[in-house]
């Protein structure tokens, strides 16, 4: 009788358990359910930290990246989109795109805004419009510690260096400002940049300045050769180049909204957001 009381009451336990870790999963689903504010999508690589990247879980704030399974979003720029997203009052979904196909998106309503790292040149104000600006930074340069151009101190040291910028980006149009370099050909994305720095068949990249200290943290190979714009570093004409904005359609009814919410973003708080990024991309080891 002892028995079949225990095995009674261990089943009740067990059933007890099973309907708790449902209520509570079906409490989560309600949750995400039942927020019936609009959606506000943006589109970035999900490749580019400090600025984003992809994770396997949703640590650190990190937002589930739309039809992908297991894959979150996280860095400066998600930290931003909920920032915007919290002021505008709307659902924040992210989607991962690559970088040729971010404008296009856009353009045609697949997404709302990119947050992506993306500077507002001239080129890209023909096709969206752009907000008041994030961040900005630096260009400089990451090589090996143990290359020809580890001592670097100024752009001039470069000459007869294989330097390499990615496509379709400013980055890669400033690359012929260093006199005698040997201008590689542009490649996809930085993952592509790194390996190729690893494997010495170029002799550094282009990149902005939080994203090269990321890239060092993760690779204890290589150094970047800090930089100052229109001092040791790149000529920058146009200081459009080298802050960043958020993109949106021509005409959007958002504009205002974003920009009053980037404005209210204080300069101390984007610092403490992009070391915030930093470290949680070392912490990963991204």
């Amino acid at each position: 009788m002892k028995k079949i009381l225990s095995l009674v009451l261990a089943l009740c336990f067990m059933l007890s358990g099973a309907i708790m870790l449902t209520s509570c999963g079906k409490k989560n689903e309600d949750s995400d359910a039942n927020d019936n504010r609009p959606v506000l999508r943006v589109g970035m690589e999900c490749g580019y930290q400090p600025f984003n990247w992809t994770q396997l879980d949703s640590s650190n704030g990190a937002v589930a990246i739309k039809e992908k399974k297991n894959e979150y979003a996280n860095g400066y720029d998600v930290k931003i989109a909920k920032k915007i997203a919290d002021a505008l009052d709307m659902k924040l979904e992210i989607y991962k795109y690559e970088w040729d196909n971010l404008i296009p998106a856009v353009e045609s309503g697949k997404l709302d805004l990119i947050i992506a790292g993306m500077s507002p040149t001239a080129e890209r104000a023909n096709k969206v419009d752009f907000s008041h600006a994030y961040y900005e930074s630096n260009l400089v340069i990451v090589v090996r510690k143990d290359g020809a151009f580890a001592n670097a101190t100024s752009i001039a040291d470069f000459a007869g260096a294989k330097i390499v910028a990615q496509a379709a980006t400013f980055h890669d149009t400033v690359v012929d400002q260093i006199s005698g370099v040997l201008h590689q050909t542009p490649m996809e994305d930085f993952p592509t940049m790194i390996t190729a720095l690893n494997m010495k068949t170029v002799d550094g990249y282009i990149a902005e300045e939080p994203g090269a200290i990321a890239d060092c943290n993760a690779n204890s190979q290589f150094k970047y050769i800090s930089l100052v714009n229109n001092e040791n570093g790149f000529t920058i004409t146009d200081l459009t180049n080298v802050t960043l904005a958020v993109g949106m359609k021509k005409g959007s009814a958002l504009l205002d909204r974003i920009n009053a919410a980037i404005d209210a973003i204080t300069v101390q708080e984007r610092a403490a957001l992009m070391n915030e990024a930093i470290n949680q991309a070392k912490e990963l080891g991204l």
